[in-house]
Order: structure tokens, then C-alpha cells, then sequence
């Protein structure tokens, strides 16, 4: 597949990108050659090849999600809550937004 100019100004056109004649006839050899990649990468045959997500295969290292400082907790909610407008019942109360 390769583009004519006319597509190349309808694209930049699409795409709010004002474009010059020189620009058209090299932007229209840059995107051909990258529609002539993507072609050659389509012939290849992948059957049997399972997607993957990347390149290698590894595993990311997570630490556990728990809880480590239990102290503090209550001593911030009330300093963050203290300068709030509104709080009830250890909620912050915000104005109704929906009806």
C-alpha cells in the first residue's frame, strides 16, 4: 500500500497540521516506508507464537500490602479533619453534587 500526496494533505488535514507541498512529498516517502514495515511485519507467519505482554519473560517483585504504621493513623485523620469544613463520624462532608 503506498499513499498519494492528496491523502497525505487529507491526514494533515484530519489532523489540524498545516503542511507545505515539500513537506507533503517527504512526509509522503517517510509514510510509505513505514506502511512498507508494517506489510513486511504482517507477511511474517506467527502461528503458534502466543501474545506477550513483553519481551522478556519476568516477574516484578511486590512487597506485601499490609499495614506498618497503626500509631499514627488515628492522629492524622483528626489533624487532617481538623482544618476540614465539615466532618462527621470520621467522614469528610462535601456539598451534593447530583440531585
Amino acid at each position: 500500500m503506498s499513499l498519494t500526496p492528496e491523502q497525505v494533505r487529507r491526514v494533515a488535514h484530519l489532523a489540524r497540521i498545516e503542511i507545505s507541498d515539500p513537506e507533503v512529498h517527504s512526509t509522503l516517502g517517510h509514510m510509505n516506508e513505514i506502511f512498507g514495515l508494517i506489510e513486511a511485519m504482517q507477511a511474517v507467519d506467527t502461528t503458534g507464537v502466543e501474545p506477550m505482554a513483553h519481551a522478556q519473560d519476568v516477574a516484578q517483585r511486590l512487597r506485601a500490602d499490609r499495614v506498618t504504621e497503626t500509631g499514627q493513623l488515628d492522629e492524622q485523620r483528626a489533624a487532617f479533619q481538623a482544618i476540614a469544613p465539615e466532618t462527621e463520624a470520621g467522614l469528610y462532608l462535601v456539598p451534593k453534587v447530583i440531585e
